[in-house]
């Protein structure tokens, strides 16, 4: 019993061990977890700013990569009702568009022409300048400026001519018009203005500079049209495509006078404005407590698969020291039924072999004593074959390979003999039955029998020698025979009675001190089971024990 628990004791810390790793292992798995969660959120947040600064300038990037052009169709001819329709479109359709101003500008050689650009014999000026912009009622406002108000459009207009007279000066007949020199030579991008001249072909450019360099060439004029974009960048909708990330999106000058504002923002990033939207950028604010919803959805998910994988663990730990527990169980009721078999074995051979020492070694023997050594030799002989016999019988009951000899027994004529062998056997028991039955039981003589023995045998036992007595009663209901086994012995105690129908299992009292297989009770539940019945048992301690066997009444016979 000691090494017993010596190995219990070790399995026991070994269990403990494991589930203090594996609970470590879990806890150290669910912060490493987490704070790989909280980096991927960080990085997302940082990453997917991209998308969000892509998405909200897509109108922007349109309006400059594909309604701006549109001013070459017309090759210079728009006038200011085609070119008050163009600002009405733009203006409605780009809120970021502020402002609309149209120069209708006229290129010539000859010297009538009023103030402008002049390079050698080519001049450039500006017929007209017209302004739009809506209304707060939505509605477009065209302006003519006066001659005394070009000066406030002279900077724009001067800007682009220079750069366009510059072009034809370099151009040769070998020249080809890049996207480069448009974007260098045709637009003009400045913090919240976009300025745009309408692209001339490359004859006409090659007659511009004809035009510059020779002064005897006919008086000839040429159309084109320049127009002017007042840029607000604060009227730019953004498109908040990761509304989880970014709880804050707005454009902000770069240089932010209230620059501590959001000083609070556990998440911050910004992205610069590009062309001429460069002087603000797209700034990404998120706090604390609105990002942490993000993180615990998609923490969630995660800790649910490790808690799991935390219960398969425990589960498997628990299964694991079950497994141990049950084998030594196993191992302690095999030690003991070894033991407890050998003293059953034992104490008959030891008498046996006393008595035929001593009917060896007598010179004489009498009558009396020739008597008494057979009766000793009998009683013990008949031990051992019982003994046998229990063995036997449970081990071809539990591999099913014991045979049903069933027949329709008198009860009453049954238990007037089994008793009379129990007064022969235990002169000392005072036994008491009544039988009321009407039917006979189906069942198999030999195995009742060794029921009521192991029954009867027990009740003896396990009394006190001034309380050695057992009352059977046999009865019988619509459905059942009833047999009572009460005796007035030591009893036992409640918590035993789901243990000693077990194999092996011995309650421990002052009776089983010389040894027990532990066979008795469970041999009566696999033979009363066997035969279609039950067992249960009542009991208290030190008033005495009732075992009631069951079986059923309508029975076929097999």
């Amino acid at each position: 019993m000691e090494k017993f628990d010596w190995r219990f004791r070790k399995n026991l810390w070994l269990l403990i061990t494991f589930l203090v790793m594996v609970t470590l292992l879990f806890v150290t798995s669910a912060f490493l977890a987490r704070n790989m969660t909280v980096n991927f959120v960080q990085t997302e947040f940082n990453n997917r700013k991209v998308e969000v600064f892509e998405e909200s300038i897509r109108p922007f990037n349109e309006f400059f990569n594909e309604k701006i052009p549109e001013i070459s169709y017309y090759q210079g001819y728009i006038d200011s009702t085609q070119a008050s329709e163009y600002a009405s479109s733009v203006l409605r359709k780009y809120p970021f568009v502020d402002k609309v101003n149209f120069f209708d500008i006229e290129i010539s050689n000859h010297d009538s022409l009023g103030k402008g650009v002049r390079f050698n014999n080519l001049g450039i000026v500006s017929r007209a300048i017209y302004s739009y912009k809506l209304s707060t009622e939505n509605k477009l406002i065209a302006v003519r400026e006066l001659v005394e108000g070009y000066k406030n459009y002279a900077d724009e207009f001067n800007n682009m001519i220079l750069k366009l007279v510059g072009f034809v000066d370099r151009v040769s007949d070998s020249t080809k018009l890049s996207d480069n020199d448009i974007y260098k030579v045709f637009y003009t991008l400045q913090p919240g203005k976009i300025s745009y001249l309408n692209i001339p072909r490359m004859a006409d450019i090659m007659t511009y500079k004809m035009m510059m360099q020779h002064r005897s060439l006919p008086e000839t004029s040429f159309e084109q049209d320049m127009f002017v974009f007042a840029i607000e960048p604060r009227k730019i909708f953004i498109q908040n495509k990761y509304p989880n990330l970014y709880e804050d999106i707005t454009i902000k000058p770069i240089v932010d006078q209230y620059v501590g504002e959001n000083a609070t923002s556990y998440l911050s990033t910004e992205l610069p404005l590009p062309g001429a939207l460069s002087d603000y950028k797209l700034q990404f604010d998120t706090s604390m407590e609105y990002i942490r919803k993000d993180i615990n959805k998609r923490f969630f998910p995660v800790m649910i698969a490790l808690s799991l994988i935390y219960i398969i663990l425990l589960l498997i730990g628990y299964l694991v020291f079950r497994n141990v527990s049950i084998n030594n169980r196993l191992y302690r009721l095999q030690y003991d039924f070894i033991n407890n078999l050998t003293h059953e074995f034992k104490t008959p051979v030891s008498v046996i072999k006393i008595a035929g020492n001593n009917i060896k070694s007598a010179e004489k023997i009498s009558d009396e004593e020739r008597h008494m050594y057979g009766r000793i030799l009998d009683q013990e002989a008949d031990k051992l074959n019982g003994l046998m016999n229990k063995l036997l019988s449970f081990a071809q009951i539990e591999n099913k390979a014991i045979k049903f000899n069933g027949e329709f027994i008198d009860l009453d004529e049954f238990c007037r003999h089994s008793i009379e062998a129990t007064k022969i056997k235990y002169p000392d028991l005072k036994l008491e039955y009544t039988i009321a039955v009407q039917k006979k039981l189906f069942a198999d003589p030999v195995l009742l029998n060794s029921v009521f023995q192991n029954l009867i045998d027990n009740a003896y036992k396990y009394s006190p020698a001034d309380r050695k007595v057992l009352t059977i009663r046999v009865q019988q209901n619509k459905k059942y025979f009833v047999i009572l086994f009460k005796d007035q012995g030591i009893g036992i105690d409640k918590k035993e009675f789901s243990s000693i129908f077990k194999k092996f299992y011995r309650v421990k009292n002052q009776f089983n001190q010389q040894g027990s297989i532990g066979l008795g009770l469970a041999f009566c539940k696999e033979i009363t089971e066997f035969m279609g019945g039950d067992i249960k048992v009542e009991s208290q301690i030190n008033v005495g024990t009732l075992f009631t066997l069951m079986f059923p009444v309508d029975i076929k016979k097999n």
